[in-house]
Formats: structure tokens, C-alpha cells, sequence
């Protein structure tokens, strides 16, 4: 469910207002100080790396579509037949 709109590389950086807990604000304030980086840049590494994290989920299971499924119940029952449980 993409849209067009957002296939596009924006090279202006957009503006957000993001409101973190006071821990983990604090918590990015001193990962930026200590990397010499800005809030901004902080939060934008974690925001694509978490996207890349996505994608490559995204990516396995289409390369697991065509696996059978199995439910947990057959999965427990099968081991028991076999003397595994």
C-alpha cells in the first residue's frame, strides 16, 4: 500500500514534532552529544535502520509464501506421535 508520493527521494529534510518520554529524550540528547550529531540525525538513523530491519523482514517472508502452514496445535501433536514429547 504505498503511494507514489513517497517513492520519490526528498532531498529537502521535512519538519516533525516528536514527543519522546523524558528517558528516552534524555537518552537521545547524549547519544547526539556524544556522536557530535544533532537530535535529528540520531533519530533519523534509528527510523531507517528500523525501516531497513522492515524490509528485509518484508523480503523473507515473501520468500516464505509458498511454505505450508503449519499451526502450532499439529506442530505439538506430531512430536508426540513420534515420541519427541
Amino acid at each position: 500500500m504505498t503511494s507514489e508520493r513517497y517513492d520519490v527521494v526528498m532531498s529537502t529534510p521535512k519538519r516533525s514534532t516528536i514527543y519522546f518520554d523524558p528517558e528516552l529524550h534524555r537518552a537521545v540528547r547524549l547519544k547526539a552529544a556524544a556522536l557530535d550529531a544533532s537530535i535529528s540525525d540520531v533519530v533519523n538513523e534509528a527510523v531507517r535502520r528500523s525501516l531497513t530491519e522492515d524490509a528485509s523482514d518484508l523480503e523473507a517472508f515473501e520468500k516464505r509464501r509458498k511454505e505450508p502452514v503449519l499451526d502450532f496445535e499439529s506442530v505439538v501433536m506430531s512430536l508426540r506421535r513420534s515420541g519427541k514429547l
